[in-house]
């Protein structure tokens, strides 16, 4: 009897001790595959880290010299300053034969970021804008500043329109915008009515219904470059609606696993004069999810009286915007006048013998105006060269 109790606590024991067992391995194996599942994040985390700066480098513009803008007084840091960012879209295609420095700007939006309350205030620029272009020296359509003098003669007129400083750049060809948003699995729109328009190799076959859905790369490019059923201002609210898009799914958890291709399309088609220590401040903005961003437009009329279709801004629109823009940023008094100064400046110097009116842009000569732009007191060559295909509001 004795002898069968103590077996009896033998195997008890026994059995306690396998239980134990099992639960050290349980809790072992649970603990590697965190260890593991922390390891492969950490790793990919650090992949995409480097994948970002690689293609943060080749982005960079090397041609950029421009430390700062002009209007300021002292060069700005995104982690600690309120920023504006320009965003240019351009069309240079094979198709078009116009090359990455001479083609027009087919997008302009005016970014500014303030860093006390995380917000952002995105301005649409009607590409056929009737402004005052510095490089050149004499008025015309804001989208052919670029084919003058590149992306600096762009930030000058931008800068001189809105008297607000413009700090960085991004330069961004269409074929960025499709692989993007392809990327990105697609971005949920509000298609405003139906489409039947061009592709990125100007061939009709994008077809769209009007309603929200999910549109890929070359459906939003279409979307995004439209304006045969209405007109700039509309086109620039659906350029607006679009980067919202590409925000929004940006930022949102379901595409980590997608940043490798984005940041290969971004690498590839972008050009900017914001370095990555500096593009990893921009990280702030969204680290609690798509920030506040407030849509601004530029109201005006349109314009054929030249036979050429102008978009002429209304003034007092046009100073609610600036005082908008400069208050988001919190400009400075000395930063104000600065501001004033280079716009009557740059408005009464009418001198425009010189193909390049702008030798201090910070540019090399890839960004230097051709010959045939140089141009005296009017649009001359460019003009007629170029608008008589874009004779209306309609047309591409």
């Amino acid at each position: 009897m004795t002898n069968s109790r103590v077996q009896a606590k033998k195997e008890k024991k026994a059995k306690k001790s396998v239980k134990k067992k099992k639960k050290h391995v349980v809790l072992k194996t649970f603990l590697i595959l965190i260890a593991l599942m922390i390891i492969t994040a950490g790793s990919y985390a650090f992949y995409l880290f480097k994948q970002s700066e690689k293609a943060a480098n080749k982005a960079f513009d090397k041609n950029n010299t421009r430390e700062k803008s002009e209007l300021r007084q002292e060069k700005v840091e995104p982690l600690k300053d309120n920023i504006s960012i320009l965003f240019v879209g351009i069309d240079d295609s094979k198709a078009r034969e116009q090359g990455s420095d001479h083609s027009r700007s087919d997008a302009l939006m005016l970014a500014t970021l303030n860093n006390k309350d995380k917000s952002v205030k995105l301005l649409s620029i009607p590409r056929d804008s009737y402004v005052y272009i510095p490089y050149v020296g004499h008025e015309d359509k804001i989208t052919h500043a670029h084919a003058y003098g590149g992306t600096q003669a762009t930030i000058d007129t931008v800068e001189n329109l809105l008297n607000v400083p413009v700090d960085y750049y991004f330069r961004v060809n269409f074929d960025a915008f499709i692989d993007i948003v392809d990327a990105l699995g697609g971005i949920e729109v509000d298609v405003p009515y139906e489409l039947h328009e061009l592709d990125e190799n100007d061939k009709r076959t994008v077809n769209l219904k009007p309603g929200k859905q999910v549109v890929n790369g070359r459906e939003a490019l279409a979307l995004a470059r439209t304006r045969h059923q209405d007109n700039d201002i509309k086109r620039g609210e659906r350029q607006q609606m679009i980067l919202e898009a590409i925000l929004k799914k940006a930022s949102s958890v379901s595409s980590l696993t997608k940043y490798d291709d984005i940041l290969e399309a971004v690498g590839n088609n972008m050009k900017t004069n914001m370095t990555f220590n500096e593009m990893k401040s921009l990280a702030a903005y969204i680290k609690n999810g798509m920030p506040q961003v407030d849509s601004l437009s530029l109201k005006g009329s349109d314009d054929m009286s030249t036979g050429i279709y102008y978009y002429k801004l209304d003034p007092n629109n046009l100073l609610e915007i600036k005082q908008t823009l400069q208050n988001h940023l919190e400009l400075s008094e000395d930063e104000l006048n600065n501001s004033q100064n280079n716009s009557s400046d740059d408005t009464s110097g009418t001198d425009t013998n010189s193909t390049n009116t702008n030798s201090n842009s910070g540019y090399g000569s890839d960004y230097q105006s051709n010959s045939d732009y140089s141009g005296s007191n009017s649009g001359s060559g460019f003009s007629s060269n170029y608008d008589s295909n874009n004779s209306s509001n309609t047309n591409q």
